[in-house]
């Protein structure tokens, strides 16, 4: 059959019997789709990214048990995110998208754009960031690259999916101004502006309703407020009660439930519980999926693994992010005494997550063998393993070697990090600290040479605090993908110049963090009790110290910020600002706009991320950026008007190179939507004096009264203006009768 003989998804479904369609709502295995085959309706094939195909050869256990086909390992999100880099990232996903194609697969299961709630979640390494813009905004480049090389994508877990603990059956407790303003923010800009092809329900309940057959979640938000029109899909193992994840929204179940989904949608379809419509309509989704797919399946095309593997180097060099660097300890010269690299994961490297993303890399580049080629003939490098990566004890030789090595060099370059059993899938972390046997080889190395550089291999987030003082340098690589290893060696050496932002605060201490009492929950339930304050905002609210802001990276040139100006335009506010290179290097900046609401009728933040831009700049080079701001900037859920309002007044706008590095700040009037709240008979009769269309019949009411006085009075009028109105009328002589509150609520709400 031709492409231009294919029958559309809408003449499809009316060739289907009420078996087959049913049957379309589930898979056929682990990986595919089911066929059907009398209409020429082939098995899709979707497979585990995000960072990379993860395409099993033979089987399939969703576990990352099976090989898999090599296949190019970017830095997962958490690195990713750190570069700030919207181009970058959509060259990524193109790179992924090439990859997908030319393997036969129809949709790669990813990005993960839940939001960084705790640091110990661990699952921490594949998501972007604390700040739902950041997240949303990366995400979406993800998005437009993979599906530009007309392959799909799968935007998970949707939704308040931030922990590993209990994670297929936990109660995300959470009220709803903050999942709209923190944890479905960056799905909501993902869908508005990339429209995936899938998007992937989360195990989780959210506040008692499982996601699989939320209709809130699935249809209102989703659907009818976002307007997504893709298919949404299960989480392999996700769903509850089949039938009300059909009704709810949820078009495809995976992976196979062996025929027991399909036999409860017949069996509801037939007791008149479930409607053929909720069929139809999510069968015509999986075949709008099939029709989407079907020009990559004919022409799948190749990849160049080189180009990927540089791209990959690239990428790792954009999200390391150089937290500290006194002295100028970095970059290290070119020539001098000998450099000992210390440190297993300089030979062996730890380069991605665990769990269902792991991905089999094309090649795989070690720091140290790229140290080596990089000073060959210039300076001396040796190694010491220094520890065992999965291995809690000391191990005294090898830290006798490593302090050895240590003592005779001219530098040490230690790298550490977290072994692969302390961040997976599956389980949450236990704690931020370094294992103990990397703390005590740090301890001796720096005893024997206090000119130690640290370089950290991790997916989430370490305690800085017991070390912090005792070295010169820190660089953080995160999980580099398989080309880190050069990266790192490009960056010590200066061949690149640092240029990644924290896309995630690093706490002083771990009791520091907001969750500290609602992680990871209790009996079925985790309490979002810090609300908005997640991340930046807590640590702001509480003006908490700490260990590394939000935002920040150090760099081998200077920035100078200028000429901050703000002009109204056709799309919303334009910031402005010029910024200059100031040093001697080539260096990228990433600016940063933060919004501060002055006052509020509301809580907010002190300020939020609302804006960010990357420049590339050469010694002394100036450049203007421009960041626009939406209105949605200066929006908040209004939990009683139930949409999205801005309150007039003044705005701070606050332009920086990290949440705490402002570097320049200007107010800005704003005027306010015009919010009309419902009216009840229990309102506050502060609500009823003030509504613009009966509050003037209420005050006629009670005008000459005793309780007009009452009411007004500079002492007890506050008080006595929160009595709901309804109760006020049963007061002895209350003018205004109980009876005739019900005309005015109608009146007032018409």
């Amino acid at each position: 059959m031709t492409d231009t003989a294919v029958p559309t998804p809408q003449a499809l479904l009316a060739q289907l019997t009420l078996e087959e369609k049913a049957a379309l709502l589930d898979g056929s295995d682990f990986w595919h789709t089911e066929p059907v085959e009398r209409l020429g309706i082939p098995a899709l094939m979707v497979t585990d990214g995000p960072h990379g195909l993860r395409k099993q050869t033979e089987g399939g256990d969703h576990l990352g048990l099976d090989a898999s086909v090599p296949a190019t390992c970017f830095p997962p999100a958490a690195g990713l995110a750190s570069s700030w880099d919207v181009d970058l990232l959509r060259r990524v996903g193109e790179a992924l998208g090439r990859e997908t194609r030319a393997e036969g697969v129809s949709v790669l299961l990813g990005p993960g754009v839940n939001m960084k709630r705790s640091p110990l979640c661990g699952r921490n390494f594949e998501y972007f960031s604390e700040d739902p813009l950041l997240a949303g905004d990366l995400a979406a480049a993800v998005v437009q690259g993979i599906q530009s090389q007309g392959v799909g994508t799968s935007l998970k877990h949707f939704a308040a999916n931030n922990q590993e603990t209990q994670r297929m059956t936990v109660s995300a407790d959470v009220d709803e101004r903050t999942l709209r303003e923190i944890y479905l923010t960056a799905f909501e800009r993902v869908v508005r502006t990339a429209q995936p092809w899938t998007v992937m329900c989360s195990y989780n309940r959210i506040n008692g309703v499982y996601a699989s057959q939320d209709p809130w979640l699935l249809t209102t938000v989703l659907r009818e407020e976002w307007g997504f029109e893709g298919l949404v899909v299960s989480d392999w193992g996700a769903v509850d009660v089949r039938e009300d994840g059909v009704r709810a929204g949820l078009d495809l179940e995976m992976p196979s439930s062996s025929g027991a989904g399909t036999r409860r949608v017949l069996d509801a379809v037939a007791a008149g519980t479930l409607s053929v419509d909720d069929v139809d309509r999510c069968a015509l989704r999986v075949l709008e999926l099939v029709g989407k797919s079907r020009p990559a399946l004919a022409e799948p095309g190749s990849f160049d693994a080189a180009a990927h593997h540089a791209l990959a180097r690239e990428a790792a060099i954009q999200s390391a992010v150089l937290l500290k660097n006194d002295g100028n300890a970095l970059p290290l010269a070119a020539t001098g005494g000998p450099v000992a690299v210390v440190g297993e994961f300089a030979r062996t490297p730890r380069y991605q997550g665990a769990g269902s993303s792991q991905v089999n890399p094309t090649r795989l580049d070690d720091a140290l063998g790229a140290l080596r080629e990089r000073f060959a003939g210039a300076r001396e490098v040796t190694f010491a393993a220094g520890f065992v990566p999965e291995d809690e004890e000391v191990q005294p030789g090898l830290v006798a070697e490593a302090v050895a090595h240590a003592a005779a060099a001219e530098v040490v370059v230690l790298f550490l990090g977290l072994p692969a059993a302390y961040e997976s899938e599956g389980y949450d972390r236990e704690h931020t600290n370094l294992p103990p046997a990397q703390l005590d080889l740090l301890d001796r190395v720096v005893a024997a040479n206090p000119n130690t550089v640290v370089v950290l291999a991790n997916g989430s987030v370490v305690n800085l605090e017991p070390w912090w003082d005792a070295v010169p340098a820190v660089l953080e690589g995160w999980l580099g993908g398989q080309a880190g290893g050069l990266a790192v060696a490009d960056l010590l050496s200066g061949a690149a110049n640092p240029s990644g932002r924290l896309a995630e605060t690093i706490p002083l201490h771990y009791r520091d963090n907001p969750t500290v009492g609602n992680f990871p929950g209790e009996h079925g339930h985790v309490r979002y009790g810090e609300g908005l304050l997640i991340g930046y905002r807590w640590y702001d609210a509480r003006s908490l110290p700490v260990a590394a802001a939000f935002g920040h990276g150090l760099s081998y040139t200077t920035f100078d910020y200028s000429g901050l100006e703000l002009v109204a335009g056709d799309t919303g506010l334009d910031v402005h600002v010029t910024v200059r290179n100031s040093g001697a290097v080539a260096g990228s900046e990433v600016v940063q706009v933060y919004v501060a609401d002055t006052e509020s009728t509301v809580f907010r933040p002190e300020q939020e991320l609302k804006g960010f831009a990357r420049v590339t700049l050469e010694p002394g080079e100036s450049r203007e950026v421009v960041v626009t701001l939406d209105q949605r900037a200066f929006a908040f859920w209004h939990d009683v008007a139930r949409r999205w309002v801005v309150e007039g007044g003044e705005f701070g706008i606050r332009v920086g190179s990290s949440s705490r590095d402002i570097r320049l700040a200007r107010t800005v009037e704003l005027p306010g939507d015009e919010v009309g709240l419902p009216l009840a008979v229990d309102s506050e009769a502060e609500q009823w004096l003030a509504h613009p269309v009966v509050g003037g019949r209420v005050r006629d009411a009670l005008r000459g009264t005793p309780w007009m006085e009452m009411l007004f009075d500079p002492r007890n009028g506050q008080m006595m203006r929160a009595i709901p109105l309804q109760r006020l009328t049963r007061f002895p002589g209350f003018p205004l009768p109980e009876e005739d509150l019900a005309q005015l609520v109608t009146d007032a709400n018409a």
